[in-house]
């Protein structure tokens, strides 16, 4: 007797990583990935978390984190998604003046908003790496979190509607900016962190982390449900990842719970001590059963 076939609907980018998935290479006799998630995943991330829209699929790991403070039923699949050094995700207009690391306490940095995954690594970076007081920076925002029942710090201010963070910099009325990959391509615009590929590969020497941006997320009653789907996701995770170009993988984590255990570790402290999360959590308590088994 042939088992029941299981859809879920997924919010999954367009990525090398899940290529093999969303195209058919990769496929499954027992679940159905519906990808019927918006063409940007983070645009995905609050309707999963506050309606339930999306039964799996990627999820920022700081969402994620929030998501379990507060008691959303989601868990994680020791399979990153997206992940990348952060050392160059911040810069300035070096046309107002140089700035090193500690020159941004005390003035206004923007980032999309303060929970955003990005801007808490950059963050975490900063504080232990180059000795900024985070607390003594005003955070310039433009969208609000993931997560109704999170409010920012009071070191943060919303930025009017329609406010344009690379061009505030480029103005000179941000004194920085964390933007990722979304940083001005101009001459002007210097990273605030000195030589970050070097500083990157340095970090990682010593911590052997990439940090996770995005990580695969199911809705609870799917792994207690359906455990033997959460094992078949993460087996097309990982045949997915075959087929990925090898410049694809250089700065993706790796899978496995154990694999991820240090950068989970750090997002976990560093959320708390940014007052992202209200409390830390084990690695452990972020899988459940099945999940944790994975890998």
């Amino acid at each position: 007797m042939n088992a029941v076939r299981t859809t879920l609907r997924t919010n999954l980018a367009d990525s090398p990583v899940a290529a093999a998935m969303k195209d058919g290479r990769v496929t499954s006799d027992l679940v159905t990935l519906e990808f019927c998630g918006p063409k940007v995943a983070h645009d995905g991330f609050k309707p999963m978390i506050r309606n339930n829209a999306f039964d799996a699929g990627e999820l920022a790991i700081v969402t994620y984190l929030q998501a379990k403070a507060y008691g959303k039923p989601y868990v994680i699949l020791p399979a990153p998604m997206v992940g990348r050094f952060q050392h160059h995700c911040i810069g300035f207009n070096k046309e107002f003046g140089h700035l090193n690391p500690k020159d941004i306490e005390g003035k206004k940095v923007g980032v999309r908003t303060y929970a955003q995954t990005t801007g808490l690594w950059v963050r975490g970076i900063l504080q232990h790496e180059y000795g900024v007081d985070v607390d003594k920076v005003t955070w310039m925002t433009v969208d609000e979190s993931h997560l109704a029942e999170y409010r920012d710090p009071p070191n943060c201010q919303m930025l009017p509607p329609g406010s344009s963070i690379p061009q505030m910099m480029l103005n000179g009325e941000l004194a920085a900016a964390v933007l990722g990959n979304d940083m001005p391509k101009d001459p002007r615009v210097q990273t605030l962190i000195p030589d970050p590929m070097a500083a990157a590969k340095a970090w990682y020497e010593r911590e052997k982390v990439v940090p996770i941006n995005h990580i695969f997320a199911v809705h609870q009653d799917v792994s207690r449900k359906h455990p033997e789907v959460v094992r078949e996701i993460y087996r097309m995770i990982v045949e997915s990842r075959r087929y990925a170009p090898a410049s694809a993988l250089e700065t993706l984590p790796p899978l496995g719970l154990e694999a991820n255990r240090r950068g989970l570790e750090l997002a976990i402290e560093w959320s708390y001590e940014q007052k992202i999360i209200p409390r830390r959590f084990s690695v452990d308590e972020l899988f459940d059963d099945t999940t944790g088994t994975l890998g």
